[in-house]
């Protein structure tokens, strides 16, 4: 298996709670991280397994080795038995992974029956620490899904395109989105003609027959399914007036690519929207790392009426980063002038150019970057005490 970054926070976490969530997409990788830890495993989507879990339920809860359960959500009455074995031996921990691909359907469960008694961790595909900074291109291309081509196989498009058509036609209907699978397809290529755009629902529920509020329901049901990511604006009291409207990105570019028809780097290199490929690959890149560790962050994007704008910002808590991210190798002076008066704006601690540039430059608060050595911010972030 290739080693995932989330690997050791799991394990942190599995000493620290009786349960684990592990969610995300499907074919992100869970189940085989989940055996690489060990223990029991049951896919709860399979009768047989289902079956096989009940009977030997009294033996497992009565033992001490992990039990895994995959897709969890699909068999809900196993929830209430997790609590009843927990708060029998309260004080035990690692004892249930709990494996789940779609976020709503897993959390209502968690919250009603396991709150407090399990910690959650998301599992993203492959991300650039993961791989090595020599595949970035083949990432950003391709995307990070295992069998979506980042291992080294042709598998993309066709991949990429058979997943979206097995989500359309049966994981998003179990999953309760009341939409047809023709629909479904159709919202996914008006979301790729939408990525790195402010979300305008009522655009596109024109182009849909859909009204505003079923588009943003769907919406709902994509982000909880891991595909979208919305990046809602960051509100301040500042002088300038403020676009109060969330940007929505794909998660994963390598199935934006290829509902754009996009298999090549030359190809994706020639189209107009190819700087707003690069600042979503940008951004998930940067969540996926600090997901990995369990930092503490919320993600914010920042726009003026006047287009002054931080594509992202990192909220710690204690600090705030304003990141701008350019598609060019040999990022200006002015680039970074114009974010640090934007980030002047709110205060913000650092401000970061992330750009393709070959020789970065720092200061106390500011830095010109390339991709690689701004995730290596983020990774000290995570190493420094406290």
């Amino acid at each position: 298996m290739k080693p995932r970054a989330i690997g050791e926070r799991l394990q942190r976490e599995l000493r620290r709670y009786p349960a684990v969530a592990l969610v995300g997409p499907r074919q992100c990788g869970k189940t085989t991280l989940a055996q690489w830890v060990g223990g029991y495993y049951f896919d709860l989507e399979d009768e047989a397994d289902i079956l096989k879990l009940d009977l030997a339920w009294d033996r497992l809860i009565e033992g001490r080795d992990l039990v895994v359960l995959d897709e969890a959500q699909s068999h809900p009455p196993v929830f209430k038995r997790m609590r009843s074995a927990i708060d029998r031996r309260r004080q035990e921990n690692g004892r249930f992974l709990v494996l789940g691909s779609v976020s709503p359907g897993l959390m209502r469960e968690v919250s009603e029956s396991l709150a407090g008694r399990l910690a959650l961790i998301e599992l993203t595909p492959f991300f650039l620490d993961e791989v090595g900074e020599d595949a970035l291109d083949v990432l950003w291309l391709h995307g990070g899904f295992p069998d979506g081509g980042i291992l080294g196989t042709d598998a993309m498009p066709g991949w990429q395109r058979n997943y979206l058509a097995l989500l359309a036609q049966r994981d998003l209907p179990a999953w309760g989105l009341p939409s047809k699978p023709q629909m479904t397809e159709r919202l996914f290529k008006m979301l790729a003609v939408a990525h790195g755009t402010l979300w305008n629902a009522s655009a596109i529920g024109q182009s849909l027959g859909l009204n505003y509020q079923t588009v943003n329901s769907y919406l709902d049901y994509l982000e909880g399914a891991f595909l979208l990511q919305r990046l809602q604006p960051y509100h301040a009291n500042i002088r300038k007036r403020l676009v109060k409207s969330p940007k929505v990105y794909w998660r994963d570019t390598g199935l934006l690519h290829a509902l754009a028809g996009i298999s090549t780097m030359d190809a994706l290199l020639s189209q107009p929207w190819v700087g707003a490929s690069w600042e979503g690959f940008v951004i998930q890149q940067a969540i996926s790392r600090l997901n990995a560790s369990g930092t503490g962050f919320v993600p914010y994007h920042l726009r003026t009426s006047d287009q002054y704008e931080i594509d992202l910002l990192l909220d710690f808590g204690t600090e705030r980063w304003a990141c701008e991210i350019k598609l060019t190798a040999d990022p200006k002076a002015g680039d970074l002038m114009r974010l640090n008066k934007v980030a002047d704006l709110i205060g913000a601690e650092r401000r970061i150019l992330i750009s393709r540039t070959l020789n970065p430059v720092e200061s106390e608060a500011s830095a010109s970057l390339n991709l690689p050595g701004f995730l290596a911010k983020l990774a000290a972030i995570e190493k420094s005490p406290g």
